[in-house]
């Protein structure tokens, strides 16, 4: 479609403008408590379109382009040539490396990180619930959360970025690492297939790999990271998993959110969290740490009572015939019925077998 050279002036004289107030805005929007409340909006996934464009427009941001598509619509993109020669995308930026930040510098006590504005966009990597959640399993630090995920379902980036890694690496197996604008970095882990390469940029909702079970994993899953100069960070301060939303639009992240043992925290009234301080937050994550620490406990001990099962003695048995009709062995009958190999059985006594 060919547009008229009067109709892109006019076009290009009103995207200019707007665009003009949404930058001043931009500067200002932390000093803004109303754009505070904006920040903390959840943002619903949304995959990339393909609609064709037209054309694309300059600005008076080198950085920042305007594409007229054939629908009628339009939308501000960052120019990745400029973005290119940024140094986010060439300092500490290894192709194989999982963490390239080789001298981690401490981070500041609390800061913030826009994940979307008029600039970028989000589409939610799963919509499930996590198999696996972050922090240490099994003795291991486990840096990011688990979501079940049919080998050959198409994997999609959740934000526009700068593919760094596209490669089999250790456990991850096949694994995709994406730098985004702001720094943060998404892992994608466990992939059957990759279909982007290193270098390659991508949009949010662009399709990067098929899942499966590649590296160290015991099914079909997707294994995903969040990170920030090389820290990760529990993704579920980021996303909730269970709806497909994006938790807030400006995420503040506290120092104590890199600890391996911090999890994700619901506060009760998430209005006051820009008033909390760290030691409540701290508070708040123990509590929340509790709760979790005795719903695990329970589950297990409910898992471990529904799989109990008992054998009522007949006559002419003994305990090695008992044994070897339930399939396990005379010591492990003694421990679990607090008895000894020597013990008299009665009829009609309830043994557990399991």
């Amino acid at each position: 479609m060919i547009l008229p050279m009067k109709f892109k002036t006019i076009l290009t004289t009103c995207l200019l403008f707007s665009l003009g107030f949404a930058l001043d805005a931009q500067e200002n929007r932390e000093a803004d408590s109303l754009r505070y409340e904006f920040g903390r909006l959840s943002v619903p996934s949304a995959a990339s379109t393909a609609t064709p464009y037209a054309d694309t427009l300059e600005t008076e941001n080198p950085g920042v382009k305007v594409v007229l598509y054939n629908n009628g619509t339009y939308r501000y993109i960052k120019d990745r040539k400029t973005m290119d020669d940024s140094s986010l995308f060439s300092e500490n930026w290894d192709t194989r490396a999982v963490n390239p930040f080789h001298d981690e510098k401490p981070l500041p006590d609390r800061f913030s990180l826009w994940i979307v504005d008029t600039l970028d966009a989000y589409c939610s990597p799963y919509v499930a619930k996590p198999s696996s959640k972050f922090g240490y399993r099994h003795g291991r630090r486990h840096q990011g959360i688990d979501l079940p995920y049919p080998t050959g379902t198409p994997v999609h980036a959740a934000f526009d970025g700068k593919v760094r890694i596209s490669d089999y690496v250790g456990g991850y197996g096949n694994l995709v690492v994406i730098r985004h604008a702001n720094g943060l970095e998404t892992f994608y882990g466990h992939l059957s297939r990759r279909d982007v390469e290193s270098g390659d940029w991508v949009n949010a909702g662009d399709v990067i790999g098929l899942g499966g079970s590649t590296g160290r994993s015991t099914g079909p899953h997707l294994h995903f990271e969040t990170r920030y100069q090389g820290y990760a960070f529990d993704p579920a301060w980021l996303i909730d998993f269970e709806t497909g939303t994006l938790r807030h639009r400006l995420l503040r992240l506290r120092n104590w959110y890199f600890n391996p043992n911090s999890r994700y925290v619901q506060s009760v009234d998430d209005e006051d969290e820009i008033y909390r301080t760290d030691e409540e937050d701290r508070q708040l994550a123990e509590q929340q740490a509790k709760k979790e620490a005795k719903k695990e406990a329970d589950a297990r001990a409910a898992a471990e009572k529904s799989a109990r099962k008992y054998y009522t003695v007949r006559a002419g048995d003994s305990l090695d015939k008992i044994a070897r009709k339930n399939g396990t062995t005379v010591k492990a009958l003694c421990r679990l019925n607090g008895i000894k190999s020597t013990t008299t059985l009665q009829m009609g006594r309830r043994l557990r077998v399991r």
